[in-house]
């Protein structure tokens, strides 16, 4: 088990961890001293630098193995899909734009599959990876808009106020970028199939699910992807 294996098993350990916070209810609304809201904003803030620091170290020291790329793209969903359905619950995030965006996921990581079966790895886009950007800000922003306080001159309130819409405003940017990368995936996925997308005549094909070899991938009408993605990304 190398390093960036182990950071992305450790985010994995963390979700569970992230729900108990987030959704227990603790006296005095207090998780070892912080707010709980607050707590729960640190735990998801450490994950998302491991999402950076696996990739990054596997890179660097030239560790992508089979089980990083199996596992990372998991644990980035888990992370995410247990932040927004717990901020659901807590009614901080409208639950029609969470199940578009995680649909959204489920959808791309099967159109990914069928595409890696014909030999072709479609990288993440600039617009997925956007959204990603504005899913921390908007999950971080209803975390911390988590500590409600009934005074209302209260600073914290305000905090809270703040922290609210700027959770909402990005909300709308990742509902925006989900369905705009949708469309460029599919648009990429459809050419896949129609065949104007075809591995080399000497590239094997793939033996399974996850590919350890580097990523294969052709400009389409709508976006330019490039094969230069990060190899533990499906």
């Amino acid at each position: 088990m190398n390093l960036p294996n182990t950071l992305t098993l450790a985010r994995i350990v963390l979700v569970p961890l992230l729900v108990v916070v987030l959704l227990t209810s603790f006296e005095g609304h207090l998780v070892l001293g912080l707010p709980k809201g607050m707590a729960a904003a640190l735990i998801f803030g450490v994950a998302s630098i491991t999402d950076f620091l696996d990739g990054y170290l596997a890179r660097r020291r030239k560790q992508i193995t089979v089980l990083g790329q199996l596992l990372d793209p998991i644990a980035d969903k888990l992370l995410t899909t247990a932040a927004f359905v717990s901020l659901v619950q807590l009614d901080l995030a409208p639950a029609w734009i969470i199940a578009v965006v995680i649909g959204r996921e489920i959808a791309i990581t099967g159109l990914r599959g069928v595409a890696h079966t014909r030999g072709v790895v479609m990288p993440a886009s600039p617009m997925g990876k956007m959204k990603m950007v504005a899913q921390v800000v908007a999950i971080l922003a209803l975390m911390l808009a988590s500590d409600a306080t009934a005074d209302p001159d209260s600073w914290l309130r305000l905090f809270r106020e703040f922290a609210l819409w700027v959770g909402h405003a990005a909300l709308w940017v990742v509902l925006a970028l989900a369905l705009w990368s949708a469309v460029e995936y599919y648009q990429t996925f459809a050419a896949v199939i129609s065949g104007r997308i075809t591995p080399p005549a000497d590239a094997p094909r793939p033996p399974g699910p996850v590919d350890s070899g580097p990523a294969l991938a052709a400009p389409t009408s709508s976006a330019a992807l490039a094969s230069a993605g990060s190899p533990r990304r499906s």
